[in-house]
């Protein structure tokens, strides 16, 4: 292969525009260096490499930014222009490749060397050549841009091809890029190819632009003939008092609201369908109601928050006595708020018993935090629609609940309670809790998809709250979305509190009296907490409060003394109340054989559980009655499983469960029980049976039992030791797991109880039972005489031959 022959040359940069061999193209030319560079050549009488820049936008091209193929051009004219440019006449010679660019202080210098084309004797060449003329001359008749005559004429006589193919795709309509790559292909056969195809595609182009504007000229005579008609239907519409009117309120109260994008373009086309239909159609009224929900939604419009930690922590207080951990939560995210422009709205879910405030305080939070407050009630709520809303296609479709309460709330960022979230049901009709998934997902409440709107809601500001009572209505996934927060039973001492600040007051004023007519001392109040009301809450308390009102009332009419004072003591609550409902104090008055007090847990709080049993003779059989669930009756199982395996060490005849039946029963038999808790309490009772001994009325236990006697850990500790204080026991005995839940329990309750820790049942029995005096509960018993009297004959046989 011969050596190139590496020339240097000065070079010109040029801005969208390829150059071809045998062109003669002006050039206006006002960069300093380009200038130079021409001048130099008209001087030397040298030619001048004339090369693309590859991006346009470049005042000052160095050599990266230029491509390595171009064009060797004579300078054949330069002309000076008043305003400092030069006006040069070039002609493009032959193709050249630049082997190495050289940048100088003047201009810029580049070796290059000729490329020469290839493939010139091929025989595909003819006919490649009079294909291009051919289409050359369709080419020349479409091109919007007008190709000069002597152009047209000068191909259709040209015989020589590379002469043709630089001629034509100097003139041809395409990008830089295009004409670039054109250049560069050294074959000739390729060239031909290349821009034979490019013209083809030019022309189909052509074909395709001139078939759309035909039909765009066609709709917009349709859109003219529709206009027109439209008009008419107005003028006609407006003489008989019909449509014309509501349209341009409701188009006007559309342009008014503020919309996202999206929504404002599906508006825009219900909008369209809307004044084409006839104003009696149902689908008319329907598309109506369409529109006017989505102008009573609030899309942008949202609540100016007001972010005081002070004045929020002083509003909570005001409202509500307790509930720290609920409080700490919203102090924290306002705290958080005030440090970030956007925060994602927390999903918080209050649990607790009937009455302790969950519904009340979400009121309070929206005072707090200077917003709105919307409550949807799910209680009862069994389809899926009800929350997701129906689709348009059924007749009286409606939106959800979510979206009927924005409407209501008419902002996007109100504080949103969903009370009652665990009393949801399911049915064939599908299930609520899964439609609330998207709802409460921080990830896609974004764009809360209802069925009725079809449109992507923004929910993510919305301060949503559920209250519930129990979680095990609630399933797995959407507890999974939710802050839980559990909120306990209140203390004597805090409805003591609750009453004399706020239920008092609050019911005198609603029954017409004034602050100062009716006193309720501490001691009234406490009679009404402990014989007049058992619950978690203040509901009832806040009943009978309103009861001693009504009947002070009616006294002070009878009697004509309209300004009398009413100072209420303990004694003169059972004057207004009646017999009191609940006894007070300790369940027994005595310590009993078989019977002992356990702590429960129920939905509106804790309760003291006795469990009693009773011996007969008989068959071994044993009996558990009370209304107890299938875990509860199972415990027993266990419990007495217990005892057997620790017979011998309880001073029982091994064989004792054959001579004699065991009945466990629980009183108040309508109420179901279950639950594993009572597992050591039922163990508890029937050793105290069996071994006649009785228990410490003083002393409440809870804990789940196993085989071996192990002590497991239980929940809803603090409403149990609530139950223990309001029944006056002072001893409790509780699983050793639970002493971490401890922290949870107000300290006053935890400083009025004496608790022991324990891990096995053994524990249990050594506090629980009153043994006399020099009596012990266990006996020391070898581990073989066990073995002996719980294991088989054939077992002992091997055993005994190995022994010799």
């Amino acid at each position: 292969m011969s050596e190139r022959n590496v020339t240097r040359y000065p070079v010109m940069p040029l801005r969208d525009i390829v150059l071809f061999p045998g062109m003669i193209a002006p050039l206006v030319v006002g960069r300093k260096n380009s200038i130079r560079a021409l001048e130099y050549a008209m001087e030397q009488r040298s030619l001048i490499f004339l090369v693309t820049q590859k991006d346009a936008g470049t005042d000052d091209p160095l050599s990266k930014d230029l491509y390595r193929c171009g064009v060797l051009a004579s300078v054949i004219q330069l002309l000076r222009l008043p305003d400092g440019t030069i006006k040069a006449l070039v002609e493009g010679k032959r193709r050249a490749a630049v082997s190495a660019y050289t940048e100088f202080s003047d201009f810029l210098r580049a070796d290059v060397y000729d490329l020469p084309d290839t493939d010139t004797a091929n025989p595909e060449l003819p006919a490649y050549t009079n294909e291009l003329r051919h289409i050359f001359e369709e080419y020349a008749k479409i091109s919007r841009k007008k190709i000069p005559t002597e152009i047209i004429k000068a191909a259709a006589v040209m015989e020589h091809p590379v002469r043709l193919v630089d001629l034509i795709s100097a003139h041809v309509q395409l990008q830089t890029e295009e004409k670039q790559e054109l250049l560069e292909t050294v074959s000739l056969l390729e060239r031909l190819r290349r821009t034979v195809e490019i013209l083809y595609r030019e022309i189909e182009i052509d074909e395709l632009e001139k078939s759309i504007d035909v039909k765009v000229r066609k709709r917009l005579a349709d859109n003219q003939r529709n206009y027109y008609l439209g008009e008419k239907v107005k003028e006609i519409q407006q003489e008989m008092g019909q449509g014309a009117d509501d349209h341009s309120e409701l188009q006007e109260a559309l342009d008014k609201k503020e919309l996202p994008e999206a929504v404002r373009e599906k508006v825009t086309r219900e909008m369209s369908k809307l004044k084409a239909m006839p104003p009696m159609s149902a689908e008319s009224t329907v598309l109506r109601n369409y529109l006017d929900t989505i102008i009573s939604l609030p899309w942008k419009e949202k609540t100016e928050v007001k972010i005081d930690i002070e004045e929020a922590e002083t509003i909570l207080d005001q409202d509500h006595y307790g509930l720290k951990k609920a409080k700490e939560r919203i102090l924290e995210y306002l705290a958080v708020q005030a440090q970030v422009e956007k925060i994602r709205g927390p999903i918080l879910c209050l649990v607790g018993p009937p009455g302790v405030g969950k519904t009340s305080v979400c009121k309070s939070i929206a005072r707090a935090m200077n917003r709105k407050f919307v409550r949807l009630s799910l209680g009862g709520v069994r389809d899926e629609a009800e929350i997701r809303g129906h689709r348009r296609t059924y007749i009286g479709a409606l939106p959800g609940k979510i979206i009927h309460s924005m409407q209501k709330a008419e902002v996007i960022n109100p504080v949103f309670c969903l009370d009652e979230v665990d009393k949801m049901s399911v049915d064939f009709r599908g299930d609520p809790s899964s439609a609330l998934l998207e709802v409460l997902d921080p990830e896609q409440n974004s764009a809360f998809n209802d069925h009725y709107l079809d449109l992507d809601y923004d929910l993510s500001e919305v301060f949503f709250i559920a209250t519930a009572n129990n979680l095990h209505g609630i399933p797995l996934p959407l507890q999974d979305r939710m802050e839980i927060i559990h909120l306990s039973g209140y203390t004597e001492e805090e409805k003591l509190r609750i009453a004399q600040d706020y239920l008092a007051p609050k019911q005198l004023e609603r029954n017409g009296f004034a602050e100062d007519d009716i006193i309720f001392s501490e001691e009234a109040v406490l009679e009404i907490v402990r014989r007049y009301t058992r619950e978690a809450g203040v509901r009832d308390m806040e009943r009978t409060i309103a009861s001693i009102c009504r009947k002070v009332a009616r006294e002070r009419l009878q009697h004509k003394e309209l300004e009398k004072k009413y100072q209420l003591s303990d004694e003169s609550v059972a004057k207004y109340l009646g017999v009191p409902k609940h006894r007070y104090g300790l369940a027994e008055k005595r310590d009993e054989i078989g019977l002992v007090t356990g702590l429960a847990w129920t939905e509106v709080g804790g309760e003291l559980l006795q469990i009693e049993t009773a011996l007969m003779l008989g068959t071994g059989r044993m009996t558990v009655t009370g209304k107890l669930g299938e875990v509860m009756q199972e415990s027993a199982q266990a419990a007495l499983a217990y005892v057997r395996s620790r017979s011998m060490r309880l001073g029982l005849d091994v064989g004792f469960y054959q001579k004699v039946d065991i009945h466990v029963h629980v009183p108040e038999g309508a109420i179901p029980k279950d639950g594993p808790s009572a597992g050591i309490t039922i163990a508890t009772s029937i050793v105290s049976a069996l071994l006649k001994v009785p228990v410490d009325r003083q002393l409440a236990m809870t804990g789940e039992i196993t085989l071996r006697g192990r002590v497991l850990p239980i929940g809803g500790l603090t409403e149990k030791l609530l139950a223990a204080r309001r029944g006056g026991i002072t001893r409790v005995i509780l699983p050793k797991e639970n002493e971490r839940n401890l922290a949870d329990v107000p300290e006053k309750v935890r400083n009025s109880l004496e608790i022991f820790f324990v891990e096995h049942v053994d524990e249990v029995l050594s506090r629980a039972l009153l043994l006399r005096e020099g009596e012990e509960l266990f006996r020391e018993i070898t581990l073989e005489s066990i073995y002996h009297d719980v294991s088989l004959s054939a077992h002992n046989t091997p055993a005994q031959s190995l022994g010799h």
